[in-house]
């Protein structure tokens, strides 16, 4: 045991190394349709991926991409990164050819682990990549032409050496998380793993934090079988992977969905299969189709099995909560408020027990909420604040020292990470959040914060999901837009939704204009992709003269 390890701080592939020891070898450490990883066979691969990053010339730092859908593999590369030192990169499988290659640019990748379906495109990016030295391709049953230079992933994992490698590491060793937001190229966030480690502890919902590592190996032999997760949102971004890691130290078991699109039915049959009791989720998105599959199912699966789901990163509305618990009154729901820049902002626990009003969440003490000034907002004052999280936080973005002085700012002597979400502060010291400033819409003077605006519109009976966007507008500035997506068998109708937001908020908050699509515009993960609607909007008002 290392001298790092028994002060407390440690790194992610001593932490494999040693949960791999307590947990028995035989129990299933990833299950994937119809297949199974225990954690023996885990342990063993996991090190011989990371002895063949090595044994290749790997060293320390570099980085390791990874750029498929929810797959063992994701994991597996993952913990293979960990142990042989290796930067996690993530690499939206969305994206176009010239995104994946400014990504593996910018990150100076140097391994790619892909799913065969993107070979396509990897053939065609490769040759400007001089400094990615090793292609590994996942097998996915997709057929299609894998490009010569590329190594089955597969013959890595069961060649050599499972022993585990015997190096020392560091707390210091980095994990990168690379976000799109809402303006420019995605940006790489740098974590330490320790930090990374720390933020996703909450002292909230466990029975004791660890001290040492000694002590974590403890609490799982202790607990026994840790959680079975199922990220239902994909692993290539932070809630599914970070909630995924989280499991897998506890000694559980995370199942993954092997359709490239999501579909609740599929999901209720692998939490009744695979006796899930930890789903995790991206807000409204996903729940909302899950209700409706749960009504569908009306009660014809056992789902008795599911203690917690857990959703970050967008809106989850308390009508589909509500709506959640009706079916399964046993869950806890864990609303987390939290981003790549600052992990665990703030908590809403809801159950059968109680109600929670959309977007409060209680925070931590190392938690404020500061004026664009660096004052401190009261509480009950109703004034509107950036939320700013101290102690387990990020280094900054990857070669971006400029957003990174944006972002992570000192104040009153304490670094903070500041990613830019406004909120007001509670009597009781809760915090009601408002929304990115980046997308905060100006009105002729006034803010209009597009969330609130779609929680409003999401209530109405005829609305399935919805995006509020500012469109450029002479008189106005800009103008408040909605975009929604329909219910089945309903029709746009423009006056009643404007009335019916007009009735809950103030008037210069309702939409001018509703625009319906087919589907709304987000990413796999559940979150909205802002610019396609905005752009959507305004080309189709546009056409129609309005």
């Amino acid at each position: 045991m290392t001298e790092t390890m028994r002060a407390g701080i440690w790194n992610y592939g001593d932490l494999f190394d040693a949960v791999a020891t307590v947990v028995p070898a035989e129990q299933t450490a990833l299950a994937h349709a119809d297949r199974s990883i225990s954690w023996g066979e885990l342990a063993a691969r996991t090190n011989r991926l990371a002895r063949a990053l090595q044994d290749g010339g790997a060293q320390p730092g570099e980085k390791i991409a990874l750029y498929l859908r929810n797959h063992p593999a994701y994991l597996e590369g993952v913990i293979a990164g960990f142990k042989s030192r290796q930067v996690h990169v993530n690499v939206n499988y969305r994206y176009a050819a010239r995104e994946v290659h400014y990504i593996l640019e910018n990150a100076d990748a140097t391994t790619v682990v892909f799913g065969r379906e993107f070979s396509p495109l990897v053939a065609q990016i490769a040759a400007s990549l001089p400094g990615v030295r090793r292609w590994w391709v996942v097998e996915d049953g997709s057929g299609v032409a894998i490009p010569g230079f590329a190594q089955a992933f597969e013959a890595v994992a069961q060649a050599g050496s499972g022993e585990p490698l015997g190096i020392t590491r560091s707390p210091d060793d980095q994990f990168f998380i690379y976000t799109g937001g809402t303006t420019g190229m995605p940006k790489g966030v740098m974590w330490t793993q320790d930090a990374l480690r720390r933020a996703l502890i909450n002292p909230a919902l466990v029975v004791r934090v660890p001290q040492d590592l000694p002590d974590h190996l403890s609490i799982v032999r202790e607990n026994g079988r840790g959680p079975v997760n199922l990220p239902a949102c994909p692993l290539m971004h932070g809630t599914g992977l970070l909630t995924a890691i989280s499991a897998l130290v506890a000694g559980g078991t995370v199942v993954t969905l092997p359709s490239a699109h999501f579909d609740p039915q599929e999901l209720w049959a692998a939490v009744e299969r695979h006796r899930v009791d930890q789903i995790v989720i991206v807000g409204d998105a996903f729940a909302r189709p899950m209700t409706r599959a749960l009504d569908e199912l009306a009660g014809r699966r056992d789902l008795g099995c599911v203690l917690s789901m857990v959703s970050s990163g967008t809106m989850w509305s308390l009508e589909v909560k509500q709506a959640l618990l009706r079916h399964l009154p046993q869950v806890t729901l864990l609303d987390s408020f939290g981003s790549s820049e600052a992990v665990g902002f703030g908590l809403s626990v809801m159950t059968a027990a109680g109600e929670v009003q959309t977007a409060r969440f209680q925070i931590g003490d190392e938690v404020k909420v500061f004026n664009e000034d660096g004052r401190e907002v009261g509480r009950g004052t109703g004034e509107i604040g950036l939320i700013a999280r101290a102690g387990a936080i990020p280094l900054g973005y990857y070669k971006d020292p400029a957003k990174t002085a944006a972002t992570f700012r000192v104040v009153n002597g304490v670094r903070y990470a500041i990613p830019g979400d406004f909120c007001t502060v509670d009597v009781d010291g809760t915090i009601t959040l408002l929304g990115r400033g980046s997308g905060c819409i100006n009105t002729a003077g006034e803010k209009v914060f597009p969330e609130e605006v779609e929680e409003v519109l999401k209530q109405h009976p005829d609305v399935e999901d919805a995006l509020v966007v500012g469109l450029p507008d002479e008189k106005w500035g800009q103008v408040v837009t909605a975009v929604v997506e329909l219910r089945a068998q309903a029709g746009l109708d423009e006056d009643a939704l404007r009335a019916h937001v007009r009735g809950q908020l103030a008037g210069y908050k309702t939409p001018k204009r509703v625009v319906a699509v087919a589907r709304m515009f987000r990413a796999p993960n559940g979150k909205a992709d802002y610019a396609g609607a905005r752009e959507h909007a305004a080309r189709t008002l546009a056409a129609a003269g309005g």
